[in-house]
């Protein structure tokens, strides 16, 4: 677990996400409120994650921008898939923006591949929306 809250959750994620709507404190708090939900991190960077029938599913990953490129995000991924794995989780899930090249590079290095899309998936505040790559790994 952590202790970030709720409140620290949704401004690193603010912070993160410039390019579509960032999550609100009380989306999070109530993701947070369900026993399948976990989060780790901390107001750098964190992870929000949820484990079900052996399947854990990235939510949500954010690094402050003035953290960036300091290996918290890689940290982060391989923290949250290693207390995962302790909740009994077999496979990872995580879907991430077709034009994030850092997080697809950050993903694949972790030991995700691309297994599906959603087109036109994200919505921009600029331009038109952005298809979803679906990511999959063995976590065992």
């Amino acid at each position: 677990m952590t202790d970030l809250s709720a409140t620290e959750m949704a401004a690193t994620h603010a912070a993160a996400f410039t390019q579509s709507r960032p999550w609100s404190a009380a989306e999070f708090a109530s993701l947070l409120d369900s026993p399948l939900t976990f989060a780790t991190g901390d107001a750098r960077a964190f992870a929000l994650v949820r484990v079900i029938a052996g399947e854990a599913e990235l939510l949500t990953i954010a690094t402050d921008p003035g953290f960036q490129r300091r290996g918290l995000g890689r940290a982060t991924m391989l923290d949250w898939q290693a207390k995962a794995r302790v909740r009994g989780a077999e496979t990872g899930f995580l879907e991430v923006a077709a034009d994030n090249l850092a997080a697809l590079k950050l993903y694949e290095s972790c030991g995700f591949e691309i297994c599906g899309q959603r087109r036109g998936y994200y919505k921009r505040t600029q331009g038109k929306p952005v298809d979803a790559l679906l990511m999959r790994s063995d976590l065992r």
